[in-house]
């Protein structure tokens, strides 16, 4: 998109801002976004959507950001264009324009205060939503259905024998699967609204304090069991090292700290099957993503890469295959700590 520049300004007359100040804004994969700035001094957020959301995801946005609000809870929110539409086609691409929250993202949690924040954060948004009568259009289904992204591993190390680092990508990848065997069954659970991405740099915090202040990028909004989405943010939070490191650790102060900021606000709505499945979730969870990654490491065709920091996409997946992995190998070596958090935090 070397004629952003140009795209952003015909964007942005739609809404009256030409002319508006715009810089780039985070450093997602998914979504470009920038920050603007109007003449008249108010704050922005833009975003050119990837073409793996349809359009109807921006009315999905809209029925949650509306709830959220009506909860009392901070969003952002979507901002119509001159003549009432939710975005803009433009070049063949969606964008779109929300109302700007001050705050930083981070691609680790800083301290134990910024864990039990967000997990009170996390608590409050599932508790709203759980009230919201909306028919989505664009729910992504079995998105984390273990059994399959192991398989499509499997199938991925049989047809690939081509790629020239296939015997590095194919030892990791049967250690994956052999860790696979490792994780625990839990007793299924009903579906619920979740945001469906809460990695840690989905949250807003506040600048000078630990305060998590809202979800970001809502585009994933859907349903599922609620320890799958629990497992995908303590599997995320809980790292310090990020998932772009192959040197990681299951880190349990944070994940005792988040627990406990959710379960001051989730007690006595979350069940005991489900809060009792959130380490098994999340074990689930760090297997899942680490074979995903070490099949696209071969296959070199879905995960968005850094350039700045990997030769290639597939050094960019080997690297987050090896640290999922070597997360969960943490995470099961303390199971029994982490299991005994759990009973504590939502102890009645």
């Amino acid at each position: 998109m070397d004629n952003s520049k140009s795209q952003t300004g015909a964007v942005l007359a739609s809404y009256g801002l030409a002319g508006a100040r715009v810089e780039p804004l985070g450093n997602g994969l998914i979504n470009r976004t920038w920050r603007v700035g109007a003449p008249a001094g108010e704050r922005y957020v833009l975003q050119c959507v990837n073409d793996m959301f349809p359009v109807a995801v921006n009315a999905d946005i809209d029925a949650l950001t509306r709830h959220l609000a009506a909860s009392g809870l901070r969003t952002c929110r979507l901002v119509p264009t001159q003549d009432g539409k939710l975005c803009v086609r433009f070049d063949g691409r969606t964008w779109r324009l929300l109302t700007h929250i001050d705050g930083i993202s981070h691609d680790s949690l800083p301290t134990v205060g910024h864990a039990r924040s967000a997990g009170g954060l996390l608590a409050r948004f599932h508790r709203s939503v759980d009230s919201l009568t909306h028919t989505f259009a664009t729910e992504r289904p079995g998105i984390h259905d273990t059994p399959r992204h192991l398989r499509f591993l499997r199938e991925t190390l049989a047809r690939r024998a081509d790629h020239p680092q296939y015997a590095k990508i194919a030892a990791l990848g049967n250690e994956i699967l052999a860790a696979a065997d490792l994780v625990p069954v839990w007793p299924p659970t009903p579906d619920r609204i979740v945001h469906g991405d809460p990695k840690i740099n989905n949250i807003l915090f506040a600048r000078d304090s630990d305060e998590a202040l809202c979800l970001i990028d809502l585009d994933t909004i859907t349903h599922m069991p609620l320890p799958l989405e629990l497992g995908d943010a303590m599997r995320s939070w809980c790292n310090p090292a990020s998932e772009n490191s192959r040197y990681g650790e299951f880190a349990a102060a944070l994940f005792e700290s988040a627990i406990g900021g959710y379960a001051e606000v989730a007690r006595g709505w979350i069940t005991p099957a489900e809060s009792s499945a959130i380490v098994a979730a999340t074990h689930s969870i760090l297997i899942e993503l680490g074979a995903r990654f070490c099949a696209d490491a071969l296959n070199e065709t879905y995960f968005g890469w850094n350039p700045a920091r990997f030769t290639s996409r597939s050094e960019h997946n080997q690297v987050r295959a090896a640290g999922q992995l070597t997360v969960a190998r943490s995470l099961l070596a303390q199971r029994e700590q982490l299991d005994a958090m759990i009973a504590a935090a939502f102890a009645c």
